[in-house]
C-alpha cells in the first residue's frame, strides 16, 4: 500500500503518463528471459520523466523502500525470487537531439536504434554499437565496448541527478567526460544517480560508408550467435593480464556446451551462456560459477563476471 501511495503522490505532484505493474515478472524485462516478480514495475514516459523519477526515488528511500534502475534488461540476471521495492524502468526515456558536434541520447534509447539515428544523421563515431542490445543509459553505465572501441572514447558529457549531493537533495547536473572511466568501467558506478543522458562527439561521415560498418557489425554479432538464444553477450569480462580472450581460455578448457539444468556454455562460443529454453536464473548462475571455477583450477585465472546477478536469489 505504501508504494501505491508514493506512486500516487509523485503522480499528483509531477504529471507523467506511467505504466505501473505490481508483482510484474521480471522475465519479460531481461535478454536472458528469466527472473523472479518485482514488487512493483515503473516505466515513466515522456518529458515528466526526469521529474518523477527524481521524486519516486527520494520518496522510496526515505520510506525504506529500496528502487532498482533498470535499462534495456541486456547485462543482468534477476535472481529467482525477484526484486524487492520498485524496479524504474528508464525505457520510456527516448529520443536525440542533433547538435553542431554531434547528438544528445536520452538514456533509455536503445543503443542500436542510437548508432541507426546517427547514421541517418550522416555522424560517424558510434558504428560500433550497432546490434548491441540494452540501453544509452546501460552503456554509459558499463561504458560498452566493442571492435576496440567505447563509449568513452565519443562522449562528452552525461547529464545525471545526483542523489549524493552534500544537501542532501537531488541535484541535476553535467558531468564533463574525463577520469573514471576503464575497461567496462565509469564513473557512475560509484555514483548515487539516475543518468538521464548523454552528449556524444561525432563527426560527419558518408552516410554509405557508415551504413556499411553498421551492417559489417550487426551480421558479425549475428555471427557469433549473439540473436540465437536468449543471453547476455560476454558473460566474463576479458582480462588482458591473461594473455588471451576469455573464451578462448573457456574453449581451450573444453567448456563448449557445458550444461546445468537449461543454462548452457554456448557450442558456438566459449564465452557466451545461453539459456537454451527452459533456464532458470540459478541455472545461468550456477553455470557461471562452475565455469569460473574451472578456469581457476586449470589455469589460475579467476574470472570477473561482465554479468550482473541482482536481485534476491
Amino acid at each position: 500500500m505504501l508504494i501505491r501511495e508514493i506512486i500516487e503522490q509523485c503522480q499528483n505532484m509531477n504529471p507523467c503518463a506511467v505504466d505501473i505493474r505490481y508483482n510484474e515478472p521480471m522475465h519479460g524485462h531481461t535478454t536472458f528471459k528469466t527472473g523472479g516478480p518485482a514488487d512493483c514495475w515503473v516505466r515513466p514516459e515522456g518529458e515528466g520523466f526526469p521529474y518523477f523519477s527524481a521524486s519516486l526515488i527520494q520518496r522510496a528511500r526515505a520510506a525504506g523502500i529500496p528502487v532498482f534502475i533498470l535499462g534495456g534488461g541486456a547485462n543482468i540476471v534477476v535472481g529467482g525470487r525477484g526484486i524487492r521495492g520498485i524496479v524504474l524502468d528508464t525505457g520510456g526515456w527516448k529520443g536525440k537531439t542533433v547538435t553542431e558536434d554531434g547528438l544528445i541520447f536520452c538514456s533509455g534509447t536503445g543503443i542500436d536504434e542510437a548508432a541507426q539515428a546517427a547514421a541517418a544523421a550522416g555522424l560517424s563515431g558510434i558504428e560500433f554499437l550497432a546490434g548491441m542490445p540494452g540501453s544509452i543509459g546501460g552503456a554509459l553505465w558499463m561504458n560498452a565496448r566493442a571492435y576496440g572501441s567505447e563509449i568513452a572514447d565519443v562522449l562528452a558529457w552525461t547529464e545525471v541527478i545526483d542523489f549524493g549531493a552534500d544537501s542532501g537533495e537531488p541535484v541535476t547536473r553535467r558531468i564533463t567526460t574525463g577520469d573514471g572511466f576503464a575497461y567496462k568501467t565509469s564513473p557512475f558506478q560509484r555514483m548515487d544517480c539516475l543518468i538521464l543522458s548523454a552528449g556524444f562527439r561525432l563527426k560527419a561521415g558518408d552516410r554509405n560508408k557508415i551504413n556499411l560498418e553498421i551492417k559489417k557489425n550487426q551480421q558479425d554479432r549475428q555471427g557469433k550467435g549473439h540473436y540465437r538464444f536468449p543471453c547476455a553477450g560476454s558473460a566474463f569480462k576479458n582480462n588482458r593480464d591473461f594473455g588471451k580472450p576469455t573464451g578462448q581460455i573457456i574453449d581451450e578448457l573444453g567448456l563448449r556446451g557445458l550444461t546445468l539444468g537449461g543454462a548452457q556454455v554456448a557450442p558456438f562460443h566459449g564465452n557466451i551462456i545461453i539459456n537454451t529454453g527452459s533456464a532458470t536464473s540459478a541455472d545461468i548462475r550456477a553455470l557461471a560459477d562452475e565455469v569460473s571455477a574451472r578456469v581457476k583450477t586449470a589455469s589460475g585465472f579467476i574470472l570477473e563476471p561482465e554479468i550482473l546477478f541482482v536481485g534476491e536469489w
